[in-house]
C-alpha cells in the first residue's frame, strides 16, 4: 500500500463541492464521499490505479490523504500527485479573488456563503474534453454520465477495487482505435463517436500536447481548442475553467442578436441585457474578477446549483 498527503492552498472546503453533482462521475455518490472518501482511477505514468482521497475537513489548513492499495514507484507517485492536485484544485489560490471582489455586489455574497469552494476537475484535459463532448446537449445528466462510463468500460483499463471493478479513463492511444459506429451502443451518436476518436488522434499526432494546453494563456487556449472538431465556443470556455489556472476569458459570441454561452450567463447575473451590452460594459461588470475569472465563475455556478436544489426540495415539500 502507498499512502501520502497533499496540502492545498487555503482556504479550501472540499466538502462544498459535494453539492455539485456535475463534478462527479457515474460511479460516484457525492453523499457517500463525505465518509468513505473520493475514490477514482488516477493515471500515474503508464498505468492507472484506483486511489481514495480523504479530506481533513480543515478549511484553513486543508490536507488530503491519498491511499492506493498497491505499492507504486516514486515516479508514479509524482505523476499521481500532479493529477490529483489538478482534480482538486489544490494549487488554486482564492485569496486574490476574495480581496478584489470583497465589494462586488453579485460575487461577494456568494463568496461569503461558499467560502473555500473550489471546482472539481478531472485528471487532465483529455479526460475533461472527452467527458464534456459526450455530455453536450444531453439534458438528463445521469444518462449522460452513463454514456461516458460506457466509453470508459469499452476502452479504458479495468481496475479492481474493494467495491467492485471500476474502469479508468481511456488514454488517447486506447481511444484512437475506437469505432464511432460501435459507440452507438453506449448512447453516443455517430458524430459524437467521431469527435472523441478524432480528439484522441489530435493528441497522438502531436497537434495537441497536454502540458502545453495546461499552461497556455486563456485567449490562446480558446483559439486553439475551439478549432478541435466537436468543441464549440461554449464547450471551449467550459474546458478553460477546469485547468489548474485561475484566469479565463469569455469571448463574445452573438447568435440571433444576443450573447450566448458563459458571457450571457454573467451579464444576466449582473442584471444586464445580454442583447445590448458593450465590451466595455462587460469588462466593467467583471472588473473584480481580473486574473481570477475561472475561480469567480464557479461561485456563480455553485450558487445556481444549490439554488436549483433548494427549489426542488421546496416543490417536493409543498406537493
Amino acid at each position: 500500500m502507498t499512502i501520502w498527503t497533499i496540502p492545498s492552498i487555503a482556504p479550501h472546503d472540499f466538502f462544498l463541492s459535494l453539492d455539485v453533482d456535475q463534478y462527479f462521475d457515474h460511479e460516484h455518490d457525492p453523499m457517500l464521499i463525505f465518509e468513505q472518501g473520493f475514490t477514482r482511477p488516477i493515471p500515474a505514468g503508464d498505468r492507472d490505479y484506483l486511489m481514495t482521497i480523504h479530506f481533513n475537513g480543515d478549511v484553513e489548513a486543508p490536507l488530503f490523504t491519498v491511499s492506493c492499495s498497491e505499492n507504486i514507484s516514486e515516479d508514479e507517485k509524482a505523476a499521481a500527485d500532479k493529477a490529483i492536485r489538478r482534480i482538486l484544485g489544490c494549487d488554486l489560490d482564492l485569496k486574490p479573488l476574495y480581496e478584489h471582489a470583497a465589494d462586488d455586489p453579485v460575487l461577494a455574497p456568494k463568496i461569503h456563503e461558499f467560502y473555500g469552494h473550489k471546482r472539481i476537475a478531472r485528471a487532465n484535459f483529455f479526460e475533461d474534453a472527452v467527458n464534456r463532448i459526450i455530455q453536450t446537449q444531453i439534458s438528463h445528466k445521469p444518462t449522460a454520465k452513463k454514456m461516458v462510463y460506457g466509453v470508459r468500460e469499452a476502452y479504458g483499463t479495468r481496475l479492481d477495487g474493494a467495491g467492485g471493478p471500476i474502469s479508468a479513463w481511456p488514454r488517447p492511444h486506447q481511444l484512437a482505435g475506437g469505432d464511432p459506429e460501435a459507440m452507438k451502443r453506449y448512447g453516443l451518436s455517430l458524430r459524437k463517436g467521431e469527435y472523441v476518436v478524432g480528439l484522441a488522434h489530435e493528441f497522438l499526432s502531436g497537434n495537441l500536447i497536454l502540458d502545453e494546453i495546461e499552461t497556455m494563456a486563456p485567449d490562446v487556449f480558446y483559439d486553439t481548442i475551439v478549432k478541435v472538431r466537436g468543441v464549440g465556443p461554449t464547450t471551449a470556455q467550459d474546458l478553460m475553467l477546469f485547468r489548474n489556472r485561475p484566469e479565463a476569458v469569455f469571448p463574445s459570441k452573438i447568435d440571433k442578436g444576443t450573447e450566448t454561452g458563459l458571457r450571457y450567463w454573467i451579464i444576466y447575473s449582473y442584471g444586464g441585457d445580454p442583447s445590448n451590452t458593450t465590451e466595455e460594459q462587460f469588462q466593467e461588470m467583471i472588473a473584480a474578477w481580473k486574473g481570477n475569472e475561472s475561480l469567480a465563475l464557479e461561485y456563480l455556478f455553485i450558487n445556481w446549483v444549490v439554488g436549483e436544489k433548494r427549489k426542488a426540495a421546496m416543490k417536493k415539500k409543498s406537493s
